[in-house]
């Protein structure tokens, strides 16, 4: 079913044209990125299909009953209400119909009322209808909804009152309070802000089950790639769909781009052809009509523009000064928090020349305060930090708190370097694109994004062997991540460094370290090769749990030997009869699957997109449902 389509939108501010001719449709159950650079207009896009926003041409097109949940960035949630109490308020209207079920069974246990034939036939009616209707808009589960949401959101406490939350916490209430209210469509601007790796897992799994159609900007490149099936970029003020995930939108456009450049290639060489022809032809008696062919061939031809590449991109390099020494930090038991007040302890860590090592770890647990403990900005509560020799350590902090100032862009910069002329400064501000009149604007009144970048600038003039980075990737688009990101693989220094971006910490670290209020653990690789040693020592202590249970069972099956043997063989029994029933399923889904590349490969399939968008769909469920199926045959063939 259509839930929506985008028409023709046009958007000014101003004079200023942000969008043109956008065209868009979401579909039950779609998963839709939009995305873009800083300043594209995805966020404007989003506030228009939400009724937040006029625009200025074109035509948005829903039905009426069709609901639209919408999340801005950083939305807390205001309220003098405790968490409980506010997420309560969604279901406003089962709690009544709760109430009105109870005052029908108070007049239902009243003996009077068997008197009255038929006041309680008609009691009874009412009650009935009631009670199914509760029934199917979730009554009896609603506050199960509740507890899960906010356990999923890393809310253990729901009797705290909103008001003492941070802003933080308060965008992720209100992000939980609009996906308990599961509109048709749901619109979330960047909503993986302020979520933990563990949060974000939890939100990946909630919104690939969710029933309606989901919309979503997000510079979160692994959260993409997890969740959403369409992709829709925002560029020059126009828009492209792309069928598939965040990695497989990259591809397309790659590819796309190198088609169009050949052929346009192709037809300038043959344009450059005809024009020579006719040069050397049309003058000669013999040649001429061939010649004049040629130039009605070329009038009549529909030049193509030359392919647009990406628009122009940040470009920077991280040097160094000087080298370090072989072991840049030694941190051994050590405390850190605030104002005596212990967050973690425990924590040892060894960095080495060149390495790069992650922080992760939930939201709260001291990964920022202890690098800021390392920088010294704050002190060790206990425990000892040793520094390497010929240290110099450049320091990226993720409120950039440093940039604040009333002054303009070019004088942050070269106040800090003045031995250096205006024409350096404006160079190295130009590659972080501040270009023209941008270097004069006041920084306190810079976006987040531009904030982000001018620290970056900052941190690079620095040329220091040691970067301690506290969420570098923050406020940056998608293209400047993966700047920064291979600005940092080329390195030669050490980082230290905390994201939540698991993508940046997959290309970037070769360590991870993880905090818990316990201590720290450490893992030579990157954020994938962290999972699964995490999943081994999982498997491993429900193997010790389960060794331990048997032990017990052994012991209780010497006093009932028969029993157990013949339950066992009833579990034996039970185990091939599922083997049997997922190979059969998993022959039926590899034959599904098969058939669908078939129907692709037809010519009246993929140039109707539309049933190549249903087909993938039905391709990608299959696939689904077949590497769970092998995972569960895999487990029982053992």
């Amino acid at each position: 079913m259509i839930l929506l389509q985008v028409n023709q939108l046009q958007k000014y501010y101003g004079a200023d044209l942000i969008l043109s001719n956008i065209k868009l449709e979401l579909q039950t159950r779609d998963r839709v990125a939009l995305v873009g650079r800083n300043g594209a207009g995805k966020s404007t896009l989003l506030k228009i299909i939400a009724g937040h926003l006029s625009h200025d041409g074109g035509e948005i097109i829903k039905p009426k009953d069709v609901t639209i949940g919408y999340l801005a960035q950083n939305t807390g949630l205001e309220s003098n209400l405790s968490i409980w109490e506010e997420m309560l308020t969604v279901f406003e209207e089962l709690r009544q119909m709760e109430k009105s079920l109870r005052k029908l069974e108070e007049q239902m246990a009243d003996p009077r009322i068997f008197e009255d034939s038929s006041r309680y036939e008609r009691i009874l009616k009412e009650y009935d209808g009631l009670q199914v209707k509760f029934k199917e808009q979730g009554g009896y589960q609603f506050e199960a909804d509740i507890r899960s949401v906010l356990h999923g959101l890393n809310f253990h406490d729901s009797n705290v009152m909103i008001a003492s939350l941070s802003g933080g916490q308060k965008t992720r209430l209100a992000l939980g309070k609009l996906l308990l209210t599961k509109p048709d469509i749901l619109i979330l601007d960047e909503p993986t802000n302020h979520l933990d790796i563990d949060t974000l897992s939890w939100l990946e799994q909630y919104l690939q089950g969710y029933e309606g159609a989901i919309l979503i900007v997000s510079h979160d490149r692994y959260f993409l790639d997890k969740v959403v099936t369409q992709v829709y970029e925002v560029s020059r003020k126009q828009i492209q769909r792309f069928t598939g995930n965040y990695s497989s939108y990259l591809d397309q456009k790659a590819a796309n781009y190198e088609r169009d450049m050949r052929l346009y290639e192709k037809q300038q060489q043959e344009i450059a052809n005809l024009q020579d022809f006719i040069q050397r032809n049309l003058a000669r008696a013999s040649t001429t009509k061939r010649a004049q062919s040629r130039r009605k061939k070329l009038e009549k031809m529909e030049v193509m523009d030359r392919p647009l590449g990406d628009e122009k991109s940040a470009s920077f390099s991280f040097e160094i000064e000087r080298q370090s020494g072989n072991d840049v930090l030694m941190v051994d038991s050590l405390a850190v928090g605030y104002e005596g007040a212990v967050i973690s302890e425990g924590i040892s860590l060894r960095a080495f020349k060149g390495e790069s090592i992650a922080l992760v770890g939930p939201n709260g647990i001291g990964k920022s305060t202890l690098l800021k403990t390392i920088i010294k900005k704050l002190p060790a509560l206990s425990g000892t930090i040793h520094y390497g020799t010929n240290l110099s350590i450049g320091y990226y902090d993720q409120e950039q708190a440093e940039l604040k100032s009333n002054k303009r862009v070019l004088n942050e910069l070269w106040d800090d370097y003045p031995l250096k002329n205006e024409k350096e400064i404006r160079t190295v501000l130009g590659n972080f694109l501040f270009s023209g009149d941008d270097v004069l604007k006041t920084v306190s009144t810079l976006s987040g994004g531009e904030k982000a970048r001018l620290a970056l600038a900052k941190l690079m003039l620095e040329k220091a062997n040691v970067l301690i980075l506290d969420e570098p990737t923050n406020h940056l688009d998608l293209d400047s991540k993966e700047i920064l990101e291979n600005a940092l693989i080329d390195y030669p220094g050490t980082i230290l460094f905390v994201s939540h971006d698991r993508y940046f910490i997959n290309r970037i670290a070769t360590k991870v370290l993880e905090l818990s209020r316990e201590g720290s653990c450490e893992y030579l690789g990157d954020y994938d090769y962290y999972l699964e040693k995490k999943l081994e020592q999982e498997e491993l202590a429900a193997l010790a749990l389960a060794d331990s249970v048997k032990k017990v069972q052994v012991d209780t099956s010497e006093k009932n030997s028969y029993q157990q043997d013949k339950e066992s063989k009833k579990l034996e029994r039970q185990r091939k009869r599922k083997l049997e029933e997922i190979e059969l399923r998993i022959a039926e889904l590899e034959e599904d699957i098969q058939d669908c590349e078939v129907l692709l490969c037809e010519p009246d399939i993929f140039q109707n997109h539309e049933k190549v968008l249903e087909i993938n769909i039905k391709s990608e469920k299959a696939k689904a449902e077949l590497e769970q199926l092998m995972e569960e045959w895999a487990e029982l063939a053992e």
